[in-house]
């Protein structure tokens, strides 16, 4: 169990990190972006806190999880499915824990193109399990 420090520590770590990514998303490549993300996992306020771990505990990955979510409903104006895909790709990378992030595109009933991501880890649906998550179509690995 975390205890009520080590919670607001990942909190806010999990807020800053969604608050960057949000605002790489709107002035940012993808890519730079994704580098990005990948610099700061190294600094203090993100480095690995644990060895790596290939096959991440579950209690790590719902800890992960929900400071993901929470940031996400704390932060004004939320945040889209790609920013928290993102946060949570680069928080369970940064416990060792090998994760996919997927992008998939559908069309709405409407005839509109619709995207969604997600992660997944050992098969399951991690972050942005939706019940329609099948009819979207998800691209190669990025």
């Amino acid at each position: 169990m975390l205890d009520r420090l080590q919670r607001a520590v990942l909190l806010l770590q999990t807020f800053l990190l969604l608050l960057i990514t949000r605002l790489g998303l709107a002035l940012l490549s993808f890519q730079t972006l994704r580098a990005l993300l990948e610099k700061l996992s190294g600094l203090w306020l993100l480095r690995r806190s644990t060895p790596p771990n290939p096959a991440a505990t579950p209690v790590t990955i719902r800890r992960i999880i929900w400071a993901v979510e929470k940031s996400a409903r704390l932060m004004p104006g939320g945040a889209k499915c790609l920013a928290k895909a993102l946060v949570t790709q680069t928080l369970l990378e940064r416990q060792g824990c090998a994760c996919e992030f997927k992008i998939g595109v559908a069309k709405s009933a409407e005839g509109a193109l619709e995207a969604h991501a997600w992660i997944e880890h050992q098969g399951f649906i991690l972050m942005g399990n939706l019940p329609d998550l099948s009819r979207y179509k998800s691209f190669p690995p990025l």
